[in-house]
């Protein structure tokens, strides 16, 4: 009950600064990380969490199959379909650079054999707008530029899994049986892939029914008894739950709009304390000695991942567009190591493969400084667009669009 204790006051502290936190470099996010480190054995040792602990796998398997399935609701086909190019080639050349570039890094400087360096690649690949959330909130930040931020942060991590998990096979103690554990991970995905598509699509086809439908005020909970059934399935097949939770929000999002507004909410909100738990978990995890044990090649990669690393790469994949240079700089330097990373890192360390715990040693480093940096300067590069709407320029995206406010704070463009 220490922890539900913790968690409780960490929540009201977060709500009670949330407003300031929306002014300034303070972060909630960040506010559970440290609350995790501070009531850890490391510091005040009011709790007792290991990497073993079975709420740490828990937390983390809801926390990223809530998070996902809101994230897969994000995803608008139409939107996609109108512009594509940007986030494309976020996704289909950034990322990739980021992971090659990254495993370069982890071998040379940390020494991690080939397959657990491409691992720790994989890992950290993935973004998060939630720990640069003044970014893709505030209006006068170009619309383009939100939208890239959002489609890349709520796809990278779908894509990121399947590699994540067929490396973790690869790097496996029993290196004979890797071709096996392949193919049954790419049945897990393909069988999750079925399950979140098939399943939206009955119960959408089931509300069509005349004698069936949700009452108002019960609406928002038929998703989540989608998402429920969905995570339930998954476990009882072995299905793999993230990309089926994924692929359903993206799914119901296209066949049932109005499910999705009416969810939307009530999802935003847990998916939001689901991802604070976790932050908790996770924060309870980063004791003294973790940071101890990762050598200085390893400080200095985690460094080269978050000012160098992820900017060049997303730089490299913006060459010709119509982007002006502050919108890409900003872009380039909000690629937080998030949310998601945190989950995968933890699958890394549970896996059992031989580098398993040097690995997660360099992604928590990482993810935690990739917090504190990326939390405390959203702010002020968000204002930094702010200066042209003081003189009275219209911004130049503006000036060629009008908007307008989606529910999820994503502003779409309209010719």
């Amino acid at each position: 009950m220490v922890l539900v204790a913790v968690f409780g006051v960490a929540l009201l502290v977060a709500v009670l600064l949330s407003g300031l936190a929306a002014r300034t470099v303070l972060s909630t996010s960040f506010l559970f990380l440290v609350g995790g480190a501070l009531v850890s054995d490391g510091l005040l040792g009011l709790i007792h969490i290991t990497p073993d602990s079975g709420i740490v796998a828990v937390t983390a398997d809801l926390a990223l199959f809530a998070v996902l399935f809101t994230d897969g609701m994000h995803v608008s086909f139409p939107a996609l379909r109108s512009a594509w190019k940007n986030p494309a080639r976020a996704l289909g050349l950034g990322m990739p650079l980021a992971f090659v570039f990254m495993a370069l890094v982890t071998h040379y400087l940390v020494g991690l054999d080939w397959t657990t360096s491409f691992l720790v690649g994989a890992v950290l690949a993935p973004t998060d707008p939630v720990f640069a959330s003044a970014i893709v909130g505030r209006k006068e930040v170009p619309a383009r530029l939100r939208q890239l931020l959002n489609v890349e942060s709520g796809i990278n991590d779908g894509l990121a899994l399947p590699v994540v998990l067929l490396l973790i096979a690869a790097a496996g103690p029993a290196a004979g049986s890797a071709e096996a554990s392949g193919a049954k991970i790419v049945l897990e995905l393909a069988l999750g892939l079925v399950f979140g598509v098939v399943l939206p699509l009955l119960v959408s086809g089931l509300v069509r029914f005349r004698l069936l439908g949700a009452e108002p005020k019960l609406q928002p909970l038929l998703p989540l008894a989608t998402g429920v059934i969905l995570y339930a399935a998954c476990h009882l097949t072995h299905a793999n739950p993230y990309l089926a939770a994924f692929s359903a929000g993206a799914v119901l999002a296209s066949v049932s709009p109005e499910s999705k507004l009416a969810f939307e909410p009530l999802g935003e909100s847990l998916a939001e304390l689901a991802k604070f738990a976790a932050l908790l978990v996770f924060g309870a995890l980063l004791t003294p000695q973790l940071f101890g044990d990762l050598p200085w090649g390893g400080y200095v990669a985690v460094v080269l991942a978050i000012v160098l690393i992820r900017p060049a790469s997303l730089l490299l994949s913006l060459i010709g567009t119509h982007f002006d240079r502050r919108e890409k700089l900003a872009a380039a330097w909000f690629g937080p190591k998030g949310f998601a990373s945190v989950v995968y890192g933890l699958l890394v360390l549970q896996s059992g493969i031989p580098q398993a715990e040097q690995a997660y040693t360099l992604i928590a480093v990482c993810i935690a400084f990739s917090i504190i940096a990326h939390s405390s300067t959203d702010v002020p590069v968000a204002r930094m667009f702010r200066v042209n709407e003081l003189v009275g320029i219209p911004d130049a995206d503006q000036a060629v669009h009008h908007t307008t406010p989606e529910a999820n704070g994503t502003v779409h463009a309209r010719t």
